[in-house]
């Protein structure tokens, strides 16, 4: 069986469209987001990282007790790709990464080990809606580490993606978790209604 990758759980980005709100502190069934994705990750059995601002004691707080490995990320505020490379640069350099978005509350440790299982060690996986809509989390392999450890600014892996096209290998995830992602309150909200 193929190594598991290490899990990258990307928690630095300020949320600006949260308008003063903490999306990764949004509850849900009592439980920070935050906390509730690395609890999904840590199920998986697979090593798990978390990038984090500087300053950040309430999502510190969130994780406490939890076995993940901190990263703190001196310049996230220069983009996504802060976080990206930080956590990366922590991984086991033999082992490829998952790199996961903590703002998707519908993922499950279920989703995440799905992905761990189908993945070959050598394709870039990427999970998708049910109808095929691409989206996230997303594994890469360790020989790409060095394009992920060189990423800038505000895109996170795209342009990786891009490079790579050839290696892409979807695999569905059930309804629109590998699309959904709370970036408003009033997306919250609608989020919210939608599952009462």
């Amino acid at each position: 069986m193929t190594r598991a990758p290490a899990l990258l759980l990307l928690a630095a980005g300020a949320g600006a469209r949260m308008r003063g709100r903490d999306k990764l502190l949004e509850e849900i069934d009592g439980v920070p987001l935050l906390r509730r994705q690395a609890e999904a990750a840590c199920s998986t059995g697979a090593p798990v990282i978390v990038a984090l601002p500087r300053d950040a004691p309430a999502r510190v707080a969130a994780l406490d007790g939890m076995p993940v490995s901190r990263v703190e990320v001196e310049d996230a505020a220069s983009g996504m790709a802060a976080s990206l490379v930080a956590a990366c640069a922590a991984a086991p350099e033999a082992r490829g990464v998952m790199i996961v978005l903590c703002d998707m509350p519908e993922l499950t440790g279920a989703d995440l080990s799905a992905l761990i299982a189908g993945w070959d060690g050598e394709a870039i996986l990427r999970a998708a809606a049910e109808d095929g809509t691409p989206g996230h989390p997303v594994i890469f392999p360790a020989d790409l580490r060095p394009e992920l450890l060189a990423l800038r600014g505000d895109t996170g892996a795209r342009d990786v993606l891009r490079r790579h096209a050839g290696r892409i290998v979807t695999m569905p995830l059930p309804g629109r978790r590998a699309v959904t992602d709370l970036d408003t309150p009033e997306a919250w909200e609608a989020w919210r209604r939608g599952r009462n």
